[in-house]
C-alpha cells in the first residue's frame, strides 16, 4: 500500500537548521506532486512547499518561508526533501507530507492530496 514517511524533525534553537525527508513507497507511478505542510498547536494546517512530478517545478506556499525553505527530490525519485534555514519559534508544529496524484499543479489545498505521511514535530526554542 502506499506509505508516506517524514523523517528529520527535532528540537533547534532560533536561526537554526534542519532537513525534514519524505520516503515514499507502493505507488505505481512516479507521477504525483507532494507538498509540506504543517501544523501548529490550535491552529490549521497550512501549505509550506511542494513540488510536481514529472517536471520538478516548485513553489513556496507561505510568504513567511519565502527565501528560507526549500524544497527538493533526492536522486532517487521517492525522496523529497525540505531544508529548513533560520528557523524561528513560529515554525514550530508537526511537519507533514503529501502526495496529491491528481493535478498537473501543485497547491497549497489540502483537500488536492490524496496520501499523508504521519507527521514529524519540529520544535525551535531556546
Amino acid at each position: 500500500q502506499v506509505q508516506l514517511v517524514e523523517s528529520g524533525g527535532g528540537l533547534v534553537q532560533p536561526g537554526g537548521s534542519l532537513r525534514l525527508s519524505c520516503t515514499a513507497s507502493g505507488f505505481t507511478s512516479e507521477n504525483y506532486n507532494v507538498g509540506w505542510f504543517r501544523q501548529a498547536p490550535g491552529k490549521e494546517r497550512e501549505g509550506v512547499s511542494c513540488i510536481t512530478s514529472p517536471w520538478g517545478t516548485t513553489k513556496n506556499l507561505e510568504d513567511s518561508v519565502k527565501g528560507r525553505f526549500s524544497i527538493s527530490r533526492g536522486n532517487a525519485k521517492n525522496l523529497v526533501y525540505l531544508d529548513m534555514n533560520d528557523l524561528q519559534p513560529e515554525d514550530t508544529g508537526v511537519y507533514y507530507c503529501a502526495a496529491d496524484t491528481f493535478h498537473y499543479h501543485c497547491s497549497g489545498r489540502v483537500a488536492e492530496y490524496d496520501y499523508w505521511g504521519q507527521g514529524t514535530q519540529v520544535t525551535v526554542s531556546s
